[in-house]
C-alpha cells in the first residue's frame, strides 16, 4: 500500500515551533534586563518604524494591511518562523563579536531538544528506506588552545532530501536525522548521515505572503544545524553548508558564512565525506 506524504503546513509548522518555543522558559526570560534598555530597545524599534511609514508615505489602507497580516502571523503562530528568518541572524552577528572559537550562526525555529544520546561514531536516526545520497560528518571538538574535549556533546540535526524536519512535518517519524552524538576521549566524532536538500520555508501562511507581496524567493540553502557543547565552555549554535549548493549566495535568513562551507568529497564507495573541527572558548 503506497504511503501518501502530507507536506507540512505553514499553520502547522508554525503551533509546533510556537510550542516547542514555549516549552522552553529559559529562552523567554532576559534576567537582569534594566527597564532603562528594555525603554532604549524598544524607543529605538518604535523609531524605526515611525521613520519608515515617514520616508514611504504608508497609507491607511497600507497600515490597516499591515495590522491584519501582524495579526494573522499571531494566530498561525509564526512568530518563530518569521524572527528565525528575518530578524535571528542580526542578533548572532552581534553576539559573534564577543565570541571566539568556531564561527555561530542562527538556530532557526525547527530545533527539538531531548533527541536520542549517540556515540561518537553512529549513524543518525532514519527510516529504512530514507532516501538521499549518504552523506559522513567528521571533527573534533577541542578548546581554542587545541586541547581535545571529550565528551562533548554535538546536538546535529537537518532536513531529509525533500527538505522537511521531522517533528513538523506529519510524515516524518519522531527523531528522523536528529541526535545528540558523544565525542571520544579525543574529542573525536563521526557522523553516517544523508545529505539535506535546498527547503523553502513554509509560504502558505502570512509569512509567505510576504515574501510573496515582496517578490523575494523563500528558498534556503542546503545545511546541517550543529549545537556544540562541553562543560567549562561556551556552547557554539551554528550551520554548515555545502560547496556549490542552490541558494547559497541567497539565503532567505542571511545566515550563511564563508566559513561555514564545507565540500563533502565522493570517497569511491558513493559516501560523500567532510571534516570539520569545532573549536570552543571557555567561560
Amino acid at each position: 500500500m503506497s504511503t501518501v506524504q502530507e507536506s507540512p503546513t505553514a499553520a502547522g509548522s508554525g503551533a509546533s515551533a510556537s510550542e516547542n518555543f514555549r516549552a522552553a522558559a529559559e529562552r523567554r526570560t532576559a534576567a537582569g534586563t534594566s527597564p532603562e534598555r528594555v525603554s532604549a530597545i524598544v524607543t529605538a524599534v518604535l523609531r524605526g518604524v515611525h521613520d519608515a511609514v515617514r520616508e514611504h508615505q504608508v497609507t491607511y489602507p497600507e497600515f490597516q494591511a499591515a495590522k491584519a497580516w501582524l495579526m494573522e502571523v499571531g494566530e498561525t503562530g509564526e512568530w518563530p518562523l518569521f524572527m528565525d528568518v528575518f530578524v535571528e541572524h542580526v542578533v548572532e552577528d552581534v553576539a559573534s563579536t564577543t565570541q571566539h572559537g568556531t564561527k555561530g550562526s542562527i538556530e532557526g525555529p525547527y530545533y527539538l531538544p531531548g533527541q536520542v544520546a549517540l556515540g561518537s561514531t553512529c549513524e543518525l536516526p532514519r527510516r529504512d528506506d530514507e532516501r538521499g545520497d549518504p552523506l559522513v560528518l567528521d571533527g573534533q571538538v577541542r578548546a581554542l588552545d587545541g586541547t581535545p574535549l571529550g565528551g562533548a556533546l554535538v546536538d546535529i540535526w537537518h532536513a531529509d532530501a525533500d527538505g522537511y524536519y521531522s517533528g513538523f512535518a506529519p510524515h516524518l517519524p519522531e527523531g528522523n536525522l536528529r541526535g545528540v552524538v558523544t565525542t571520544d576521549a579525543e574529542g573525536r566524532f563521526a557522523i553516517t548521515t544523508v545529505q539535506p536538500a535546498p527547503y523553502q520555508i513554509p509560504t502558505d501562511g502570512p509569512t509567505g505572503k510576504l515574501i510573496a507581496a515582496a517578490g523575494w524567493h523563500p528558498w534556503r540553502p542546503a545545511h546541517l544545524h550543529v549545537i556544540v557543547r562541553a562543560e567549562g565552555y561556551r556552547p557554539i549554535t551554528t550551520q554548515l553548508y555545502f560547496a556549490g549548493g542552490e541558494w547559497l549566495d541567497s539565503d532567505v535568513a542571511e545566515a550563511t558564512k564563508p566559513e561555514l562551507i564545507i565540500d563533502p568529497q565522493d570517497d569511491g564507495t558513493g559516501t560523500r565525506r567532510s571534516t570539520y573541527d569545532f573549536e570552543l572558548e571557555p567561560f
